[in-house]
């Protein structure tokens, strides 16, 4: 199985009855072009239920568990992987380390390995919301910077890698990465690495500094995660925080478990969602989606309250437009790459955006050409081959909505929404 390339289908496994259920999502997930499943954390969890609280690292969530199988959780587990393998599909699974849950055993019998206020007290991790500080009230904040025991503390979180890394996980998603100083995830990648020295790990880097991404870089992560799926196609954050990954691979997605679904935002219009994805899914040196995407499911993902009973039924069977994402990533070098991108100038760039991606030392490049709005639009210049540096017509490899064609040496006609994908060198 490649790993140099990484095609992620976050399997949230809420939705599932048990183990035994994820696996019968496998051939679905393989057919589909995906080379890896990642799945939200396993863990028991504390009172609160969330799966992101975690109060027993070494024992599966029994809400996970199949109850008429003789084997044991962590044996189903096992099972599981081993079967992912058979699809060829990579095993990522979350890695939560910046807190515990706040009844873990450890806020009492380890109470110095977490940040206590000044009674005394675990301190719960939180963020800003609208101005207003948002505490976590289920969660205890592990003290990476300053805790008197930290180096048993490293040790136990590295114990959690490495028993799961034994078991044959493939990789980490590194939960909150940037809340966690460099020098651990340095000690812990380590560890797992010195065990399979092909373990992958991703961080959750989203919602920290730039210069905090480039130290998670430094740490030996070998994907990031951007925030293509905010971008308005026009702002120029996206351009710098894009460039500034580089030469990190970075992780793209439409939609994640954070997130509302993008069939919601789009009210279901089938131009907005094959544009994101299409956008999302080649922009990047890697992209994910998460359960339901490709059958345009509406409801939000809960950690704590999504069931079984939530799973919906198929609004839009996407599911061969991701293929075609995951052919063309196959097809194509540089979409599993990581370059820079621009946004080209032009006569009609209120209504239609050109961001050009390049891939060095290569000279291949592919630009997206992007109509933002609900009505057909034109790019159009006196000669297209001669704006792109170019002697011929660049390569349509992708019209979001099979609007292939419809083009001249000096026009490129877009439907509303759509996007188009050219590739030249």
């Amino acid at each position: 199985m490649k790993r140099n390339t990484l095609t992620l289908y976050n399997l949230f496994p809420r939705y599932y009855t048990s183990m035994k259920d994820w696996a019968k999502e496998f051939k679905h997930i393989q057919k589909m072009g995906f080379n890896a499943v990642y799945i939200n954390p396993i863990h028991y969890t504390g009172f609160s239920g969330s799966l992101y609280a975690p109060k027993d690292y070494f024992c599966i969530n029994p809400i996970f568990v199949d109850t008429s199988d003789s084997q044991s959780p962590i044996e189903q587990f096992q099972k599981l992987i081993n079967t992912a393998h058979e699809h060829h599909l990579l095993v990522i699974m979350d890695l939560v380390v910046n807190h515990s849950a706040k009844d873990h055993p450890f806020t009492t019998e380890h109470k110095d390995w977490y940040v206590s206020d000044k009674n005394n007290r675990v301190v719960s991790p939180g963020a800003w919301e609208d101005g207003q500080w948002v505490s976590w009230g289920d969660l205890a904040q592990f003290d990476h910077f300053e805790s008197p025991d930290r180096q048993n503390m490293w040790e136990y979180l590295a114990s959690i890698v490495s028993f799961y890394t034994s078991l044959g996980v493939d990789g980490y998603r590194a939960d909150a990465a940037y809340q966690v100083p460099q020098d651990f995830w340095n000690f812990i990648i380590k560890k797992a690495k010195d065990i399979n020295s092909k373990t992958l790990f991703l961080a959750e880097s989203l919602g920290g500094r730039p210069e905090d991404s480039k130290n998670l870089s430094k740490a030996g992560f070998d994907f990031l995660f951007n925030s293509g799926k905010w971008w308005d196609f026009q702002a120029p954050w996206f351009v710098d925080q894009y460039n500034a990954l580089t030469p990190a691979k970075s992780i793209c997605f439409a939609e994640s478990h954070d997130t509302i679904r993008i069939a919601q935002e789009s009210q279901g219009d089938i131009g907005f969602l094959k544009q994101r994805l299409g956008f999302t899914g080649l922009i990047s040196a890697s992209w994910m989606i998460i359960t339901g995407t490709e059958y345009g499911w509406l409801k939000k993902t809960d950690v704590i309250q999504t069931s079984p009973s939530d799973q919906e039924e198929i609004n839009i069977d996407l599911s061969a437009f991701v293929t075609k994402i995951n052919q063309l990533r196959k097809e194509y070098p540089i979409l599993n790459s990581e370059g820079t991108i621009a946004i080209k100038d032009h006569e009609n760039k209120n209504n239609v955006v050109l961001v050009e991606r390049s891939w060095y030392p290569s000279s291949e490049k592919i630009c997206f050409i992007i109509n933002k709005t609900t009505q057909e639009q034109k790019f159009h210049t006196l000669d297209i081959p001669a704006f792109f540096g170019i002697k011929n017509m660049p390569k349509e490899i992708l019209s979001t909505l099979d609007n292939y064609g419809k083009y001249t040496p000096q026009h490129i006609t877009l439907l509303p929404k759509e996007c188009k994908v050219f590739y030249y060198e």
